[in-house]
């Protein structure tokens, strides 16, 4: 019989969470070519972003500086070292290896810029965890095929993902397919995800219509097909390699006790939470899946190799983002509010951040039992942390307590599930350092335990200040978990 676990494993991998769309900049150094969030204008909390398909001088691309990792990753990384990170982790960008996506031969120049960054988190001890898509791809490939909508990008993702496993496979152990990839599931995900253009200048969050809805599923299968070709590639490099699902988790809430919104509640799940990880984890898709895409006339190009793949390509461990649940009802009330990609009904019990997210720790531990003993493989959590406006003193000094007890009252939740037997073996906090919101656009919406002196306008000097987060969060690391401050 299995012991009851009281305290974090020996070996829990702290560290923290970005994504190169967020930090990197430099977006035409090196040989890299444009991104689709490289097209995408800067926006605010009233103002919503906007995908443009040429280049506005006098428009501010928040990702095309960002916050300059592509020149100071020497200085970050031994920041994230002195807060004793186990693991960072970061994505590759893949238009600084392929720049239009179609190139015969990669570009040398950004695999030497990503050798860097790995022999630097060597040097500190710190093993990277490696995201091949993060909200990424190649602005030629939006243009041409339609991004993700075509089949054609399943190949052509492969054979970028072949070139860094390749170079990689003995340096990185840590891996992840696609990030939050049940996005697609969702109208917003249509370019976010998807890289789907539909109009000459639209919301980078534009609702297509339901027609769309077929689109953007068989994108999302794509995208599965990708993953899994690309996990059995990395198994023939190295055996020793460990490949990922990332989902965006959504603990769903009824907001009464009518069988109506409870049902509503557990549709939410079994779609929208699980049935990506399904067929990443299960190597094919659920019953309940089949129905909902039958109900909704979707009829997925699906060939039997595509069955064969997936049951081949399943991933070794479950990684997902949590923020903020949300409530449901068939019935809803006026009020409503918004989540990370989400929006339900305003919960009375739970306090709300700047920007307006739910704050719900104990949504994290039902969630992780929830993923846990459905799949029973390692989870790692990727992101959580708060969105919120920090101030510098006079004194220098940023007292951002309020993420402190966001991040106290996770790191809590998250041992509870451990003593509930969830296989926990690793926890990111996104944003370990300030960088650009992918939602608005903004700097002013901090996550980082570091600050970075960069504004929404453009402006800065793009100086790193410690929080103190910064010096909590190094208190945890240190006592793996048990000192909480």
């Amino acid at each position: 019989m299995k012991e009851v676990q009281e305290h974090f494993p020996d070996g829990f991998l702290w560290g923290g969470a970005t994504s190169a769309i967020q930090i990197e900049g430099g977006y035409r150094e090196g040989g890299k070519g444009l991104s689709t969030a490289d097209m995408v204008t800067v926006g605010s909390r009233t103002e919503k972003r906007r995908v443009t398909r040429e280049l506005n001088e006098d428009v501010l691309y928040p990702s095309h500086e960002a916050i300059d990792f592509y020149h100071r990753y020497e200085e970050d990384i031994a920041l994230f070292a002195e807060m004793g990170f186990k693991i960072f982790r970061m994505s590759i960008s893949w238009s600084r290896i392929f720049p239009a996506g179609e190139e015969t031969e990669p570009n040398e120049a950004g695999l030497q810029f990503y050798d860097k960054v790995f022999a630097e988190l060597k040097k500190h001890g710190i093993e990277p965890l490696v995201t091949l898509s993060h909200y990424e791809l190649p602005y030629a490939l939006t243009e041409k095929y339609n991004g993700w909508a075509s089949r054609k990008l399943i190949d052509l993702f492969v054979k970028y993902a072949d070139v860094v496993l390749t170079r990689y496979k003995d340096v990185v152990k840590y891996w992840i397919t696609f990030n939050e990839i049940n996005c697609l599931l969702k109208p917003y995900g249509n370019y976010l995800a998807g890289g789907m253009i539909l109009e000459a200048d639209q919301g980078m969050f534009t609702n297509p219509n339901s027609e769309q809805r077929l689109e953007r599923i068989q994108a999302m299968h794509h995208q599965l097909v990708a993953s899994a070709r690309a996990v059995i590639r990395a198994r023939e490099l190295n055996p020793d390699i460990h490949m990922g699902c990332m989902i965006t988790y959504h603990t769903p809430y009824p907001y009464t006790c009518s069988p109506d919104d409870v049902m509503m509640t557990l549709e939410e799940d079994l779609i929208n939470n699980l049935m990506c990880s399904d067929v990443q984890i299960r190597g094919e898709y659920s019953g309940r899946a089949l129905r909902y895409m039958k109900e909704h006339g979707v009829e997925l190009e699906f060939t039997a190799e595509d069955e064969e793949i997936l049951k081949r390509g399943c991933v070794d461990y479950y990684t997902f983002s949590y923020y903020t649940p949300f409530t449901l009802s068939k019935n809803p009330p006026a009020e409503l509010t918004n989540g990370n990609m989400s929006r339900g009904i305003k919960n009375p019990y739970l306090q709300t951040s700047d920007w307006g997210w739910q704050i719900d720790a104990q949504g994290l531990r039902w969630a992780l039992n929830n993923i846990y003993h459905r799949y029973e493989i390692p989870m790692m959590i990727v992101e959580n942390g708060l969105g919120a406006e920090d101030h510098i003193a006079e004194d220098g000094t940023i007292a951002d307590d309020y993420r402190i007890e966001y991040l106290r009252e996770h790191v809590k939740a998250m041992k509870e599930a451990i003593k509930d037997g969830v296989e926990l073996i690793g926890y990111t906090p996104w944003g370990c350092i300030d960088l650009v919101s992918v939602s608005t656009g903004e700097m002013a919406k901090r996550y980082g335990m570091i600050y970075v002196d960069k504004h929404d306008d453009g402006s800065g000097s793009l100086r790193r200040l410690r929080k103190n987060s910064f010096h909590w969060y190094k208190q945890v690391i240190a006592s793996n978990g048990e000192n909480l401050g």
